[in-house]
């Protein structure tokens, strides 16, 4: 037991450093839609500029993914991540106009691209076949105490008063941006700290890639193997649908009266419940089958978030329906990763990955585009309703045709 302990002592560190990376970018991220509001930007713009945080790692992610397939480097690749994400929140800080916020968006969306891709490779490769649910469960579990952590903090620093455009509330949000962009520099000290010892690493070794497998694969040759292009379309919906609601619901609470500080706290009980679910998941992982929980996940969420819109100024009943989207929400993202993971050979684990990612990116362009546009005639809570019908969608299709495939 403590040579188990010690040996997943790496990934501890890791996703230590994962609650601090994701509780800063979380922070930055909504409270970025108030500095939007507070120099007179609506929701189209507010939907372009999140786009804008997806595209620089939709060029990027495959060719990183093959970077840290063969990278002894993955731990200074983390630490390097935390400081641009630093970097992109003082930027955004700073900014006087959206075309600067819309730089610091992008630099964030890098950011947190190597970051994420990063920490699935260490999971990926210096994890045994028995451990990966319970790594990327953990790591995604991270990812959710700072989703949970960051809008609560950041509501609460902007707070409640000050009409939305005045001097008093942009005031409160760059220094609530400031903090955001603080919280990731916390995490490099502590990964110097971050060593892999043990018996599961897979530095992408030849020998165990599967035979005639070439080492490089292409995006072609990721999707052409059965299930893969069914689990981005399951992830790309789930990671859409948590990019929505973290810029869209704010917008519906300015509309509805709801102050920020609540809005902040309604995001963290939707980050809360998916705390819970990871936390969760290698227990209902051994119960029900991975494609069967990726379903729920799917139809649950997708049908649970579609209420909040309509009531968020009735706070029992949207955070209630948030609890139970976020718990459903949580569950996906980490198994399309293991299903990702298993269905390639091990060789093009991070490759994998990695186009997953862009799959995931090209989603997170596309939804908030389409969103603002959708937003402009019909109000910001059809934003959240045109995802929670491609959740539904991803769902079906799972449940219709996946089944041969998985």
């Amino acid at each position: 037991m403590v040579s188990s302990s010690r040996s997943r002592a790496w990934l501890w560190g890791l996703i230590l450093a994962a609650v601090l990376v994701q509780g800063g970018l979380n922070l930055v991220r909504p409270v970025t839609t108030y500095k939007l509001l507070a120099l007179g930007a609506g929701a189209t713009t507010t939907g372009f500029v999140t786009a804008a945080y997806a595209v620089l790692p939709l060029i990027v992610a495959l060719r990183l993914g093959r970077l840290t397939d063969g990278t002894p480097w993955l731990r200074q690749l983390v630490m390097a991540s935390a400081a641009l994400l630093a970097l992109a929140g003082g930027i955004v800080a700073l900014a006087p106009n959206v075309a600067v916020i819309t730089i610091g968006s992008a630099l964030l969306g890098l950011a947190h691209l190597l970051f994420t891709i990063c920490g699935q490779a260490m999971i990926a490769r210096y994890s045994s076949d028995a451990d990966l649910d319970l790594g990327f469960g953990w790591f995604t579990a991270a990812y959710s105490v700072g989703q949970a952590a960051g809008p609560l903090l950041g509501g609460a620093l902007v707070g409640a008063g000050a009409v939305t455009a005045s001097a008093e509330r942009l005031a409160d949000v760059d220094r609530a941006l400031w903090v955001g962009a603080l919280v990731p520099l916390l995490a490099v000290p502590l990964l110097f700290r971050v060593r892999r010892r043990g018996s599961h690493a897979r530095s992408a070794r030849p020998a165990e890639a599967a035979p005639h497998a070439p080492d490089r694969a292409s995006i072609g040759d990721v999707l052409r193997i059965p299930g893969v292009a069914s689990h981005m379309f399951a992830s790309m919906g789930l990671l859409a649908m948590v990019d929505i609601l973290t810029a869209f619901l704010p917008i519906v609470g300015e509309r509805a009266g709801v102050a920020p500080a609540v809005v902040g706290a309604l995001l963290a009980v939707r980050a809360a419940a998916g705390i819970l679910s990871r936390v969760l998941l290698p227990w209902m992982s051994r119960r029900w089958s991975r494609r069967g929980l990726v379903i729920a996940s799917l139809l649950v969420s997708g049908l649970a978030l579609a209420v909040p819109p309509l009531l968020l100024d009735n706070l029992l009943v949207a955070g209630a329906f948030l609890a139970v989207g976020g718990f459903f929400l949580g569950i996906g993202q980490p198994l399309t990763m293991t299903l990702v993971s298993t269905a390639v050979p091990v060789g093009w684990r991070s490759q994998a990955l990695a186009v997953r990612l862009m799959g995931n990116r090209v989603g997170q362009v596309g939804f908030p585009l389409l969103a603002g546009l959708v937003a402009r005639p019909f109000g910001p809570g059809a934003a959240v309703w045109m995802t929670c019908v491609v959740l539904v969608l991803a769902g079906t299709e799972k449940l219709t045709f996946g089944r041969r495939a998985d």
